[in-house]
């Protein structure tokens, strides 16, 4: 568990050294101060979970100091201790937004109980606070196991998802690493624990390192606050390091350190932290041959090899691909709102017989496609596209809206052409012709502005015009 820091604040050294032993006492790391503005230098220098201040206090009052940390450092919680109070000064605390109010002298059981409750509450703030800003779709169920390889991957998961250990996935892009990750944690006795993922390739050394672990105020430009990493927040649950083996040799040697010590401090920082978490890794790269080139550390590399799973690419378990078609054709179908369309042979067919470089992320976005332009009940061969045949531009659209010959020339050109490329067609024609004014485009087309906006949104999102 990470180790819970706790700023006293209080003028009287006997009251303050009692405070402060006795939170220690109850496993958490006291820092002791005398007066307001040393605990505001002191918050300004270090993170901190807790604040225990005095009442009553020269130059800067605990109300006072209260309203200073509701202003500069609101995320961390306040209580208010005082042997002189009165229920007024209580409710004017909880007012200006004390966590608590407690009156000395208070018994270690009252002062654990309060401690717990409001560094928990931080943290959860803190968790979802993240979740918010990054959220990660519950996979497990896009990952379908009907191949006599792909069963052998998850009653492998399985068997490890009971045990403790480091776990490495391996497997092409777009394989489904995240969701055997997530398959090991909701099945693992951490499920109801956070799931933190982390993509190492997305970020530059020093940004990825202030993502795992990270930092504290004023450590680097821009830090203008404290802020927890991917560690704490997955303490007690299961951090994936995704696309480990990009990370850089100065980051590999911090990750070494955490997974043999189980401690680090934040970026710019001097408090060493404790976490308690499973480590799942997963990687496209061929780590063997990284530390055989001497691009990745040899101890990491063993380190993190305690649990092995390698993941087949799709094209070596074509008896998935029916079953995820249905399967993501149902949960795309459900988020817009329409009915759950069928397959025709031959489109099920074309599916298995592509190589799928891609993989399963490759095979989703094509039913996906397919789904949210089909108009009808039913998937064809003309609705799956495939490859380079997505990069559709709209310079050959364009040319329709210059047509000035005869309805049967203009058959002969959209023969044979799906109807949800007929209709796109027909819609940038008649924003070309219209100068690109939507509201006149709909009105000749006779359906409504916002639908029309609609689709040319859902066009660019699926990469089907510029």
């Amino acid at each position: 568990m990470s180790i819970y820091r706790v700023l006293v604040v209080d003028d009287d050294k006997l009251s303050r050294e009692f405070l402060a032993h006795a939170t220690e006492a109850l496993g958490y790391q006291a820092h002791a101060v005398s007066s307001g503005a040393a605990a505001l230098d002191a918050l300004n220098q270090s993170s901190f979970d807790l604040v225990l201040t005095d009442l009553r206090m020269p130059e800067m009052d605990g109300l006072q100091l209260v309203e200073r940390l509701q202003s500069a450092h609101p995320d961390i919680p306040s209580v208010v201790v005082t042997a002189h109070g009165s229920i007024d000064d209580a409710v004017k605390a909880l007012r200006i937004g004390a966590a608590d109010f407690l009156m000395k002298p208070c018994s270690p059981d009252t002062l654990s109980m309060v401690i717990d409750r409001l560094v928990q509450t931080a943290k959860l703030m803190r968790e979802n606070d993240y979740l918010r800003s990054e959220y990660v779709e519950d996979n497990t169920g896009d990952y379908i196991a009907k191949s006599p390889r792909t069963k052998a991957v998850f009653e492998s998961a399985n068997r490890i998802a009971n045990s403790k250990g480091t776990v490495l996935i391996t497997g092409e892009s777009g394989s489904g690493k995240e969701c055997v990750a997530q398959f090991i944690h909701k099945n693992s006795p951490r499920s109801d624990a956070p799931f933190i993922r982390v993509n190492c390739a997305a970020l530059s050394p020093q940004l990825l390192e202030s993502e795992l672990f990270g930092h504290e105020k004023g450590a680097f430009t821009g830090a203008h606050k404290s802020r927890p990493g991917r560690f704490e927040l997955a303490d007690g649950g299961t951090l994936l390091l995704d696309e480990l083996g990009e990370i850089s040799p100065a980051l590999q040697a911090k990750l070494l350190r955490v997974l043999e010590e189980e401690e680090f401090e934040r970026v710019g920082g001097n408090t060493t932290m404790k976490v308690d978490v499973r480590i799942i890794a997963s990687t496209n790269r061929d780590l063997p041959k990284e530390v055989a080139e001497g691009r990745f550390r040899e101890d990491l590399y063993y380190r993190l090899h305690v649990l092995p799973i390698h993941l087949p690419p799709l094209r070596e378990r074509t008896e998935d691909v029916t079953p995820l078609a249905q399967h993501f054709a149902a949960k795309h179908a459900e988020k817009n709102g329409r009915t759950t369309p069928s397959f025709t042979h031959e489109s099920l067919v074309r599916l298995r017989d592509w190589e799928w470089p891609g993989n399963v992320r490759e095979l989703e976005n094509v039913v996906q496609r397919a789904v949210v332009l089909l108009q009808s009940d039913e998937i064809t061969i003309n609705d799956l596209v495939f490859g380079n045949q997505a990069a559709i531009q709209p310079e050959p659209d364009r040319r329709y809206s210059h047509l000035k010959g005869n309805e049967e020339d203009i058959g002969r050109m959209l023969a044979n052409r799906p109807i949800a490329d007929i209709e796109r067609i027909a819609i940038l024609a008649t924003l070309e012709r219209t100068g690109g004014n939507k509201t006149e485009a709909a009105r000749r087309l006779g359906v409504t502005a916002r639908t029309l906006s609609n689709k040319m949104k859902l066009w660019k999102d699926l990469g089907l015009v510029a």
